[in-house]
């Protein structure tokens, strides 16, 4: 009897073992590296999925936003994209980016038609918009921290802070929602509207807000002790966080895998492909994917 109870309680440690080690396998296969897509560019941004699945994603120093089909071409989408940096679709297809060249938040529409929806904040310059995420309502969330650009006229900033803005559907000017931030960058969003994630660089810790009716955010607390640049969420509420390579932690924030990419620096994210389970990466002056047991929000 002692004999089974001790074998029990062995084969019960090995499955909590198994079960634990396992949590990144279930996501990827550890043992297939990305695969380059190519090598192109001078520094890759802002990847972004639309409805099909194609990725668009930016090469911000030669002012491009380049298409990575569902079919594997790699073609210019739009040539002086106003030095864009993060960028999301909404739900019309219009792709929604962070302009910092003339620090705006700009609408481009499937046929290339641009839209300035921001331009500045009470009379004063953005920092530089730097990512967005797009809420259910079409409500836009951007961080706005300052990176000195080469390519402006200015110095310092406008404004006397690097915060988190709201700009509700239709709305000219934003709504601070966040302006207790060293320097934030990624953003994003849960699919049911209910939460928000912000990374903080700066100080290299991540957040998460409760998503408030009008917009506002409420309970923020620490998710985890990394700052990153780009960011995203699985079905499963993984949140992947980009830097150096890809940090995956679960909901609870909980690191569970990583992903190492051969590159200085890893700056956004997105799942793409047709089923939503390719996993894309701007790394650097290159774009990577990885194949994934998981598939991206919508």
């Amino acid at each position: 009897m002692k004999r089974i109870f001790l074998f029990t309680a062995i084969l019960s440690l090995i499955q909590l073992s198994l079960s634990a080690f396992g949590q990144d396998t279930l996501l990827f296969d550890t043992l297939v590296k990305p695969q380059l897509i190519s090598r192109q560019f001078s520094f890759t941004e802002g990847a972004s999925v639309d409805k099909k699945g194609n990725v668009f994603f930016t090469d911000q120093p030669n002012n491009k936003i380049w298409e990575y089909s569902t079919d594997g071409k790699l073609s210019v989408f739009l040539d002086s994209a106003g030095r864009s940096n993060g960028m999301y679709f909404d739900k019309k297809g219009n792709l929604v980016t962070c302009a910092d060249e003339k620090d705006q938040l700009w609408l481009i529409s499937p046929d290339k038609k641009i839209k300035v929806l921001l331009s500045e904040y009470k009379g004063h310059l953005m920092n530089g918009p730097n990512d967005v995420w797009i809420d259910r309502k079409g409500g836009i969330y951007m961080t706005d921290p300052y990176y000195q650009r080469p390519y402006w006229a200015r110095t310092k900033p406008d404004l006397d802070g690097q915060r988190v803005y709201y700009l509700p559907k239709g709305a000219k000017q934003p709504v601070i929602v966040d302006a207790d931030l060293k320097q934030p960058n990624g953003i994003v969003g849960t699919p049911d509207g209910k939460y928000l994630y912000v990374a903080d660089i700066g100080d290299n810790k991540t957040y998460k807000y409760t998503i408030n009716k009008n917009g506002t955010l409420s309970d923020r607390v620490l998710f985890v002790k990394q700052g990153a640049d780009g960011m995203t969420l699985d079905i499963k509420g993984n949140v992947y966080l980009c830097g150096k390579g890809v940090t995956i932690y679960n909901p609870q924030g909980k690191k569970i895998a990583h992903i190492d990419i051969d590159e200085p620096w890893t700056a956004n994210l997105c799942f793409g492909g047709i089923h939503k389970d390719v996993l894309f990466i701007n790394a650097s002056t290159a774009l990577y994917t990885v194949q994934m047991n998981v598939k991206g929000v919508e």
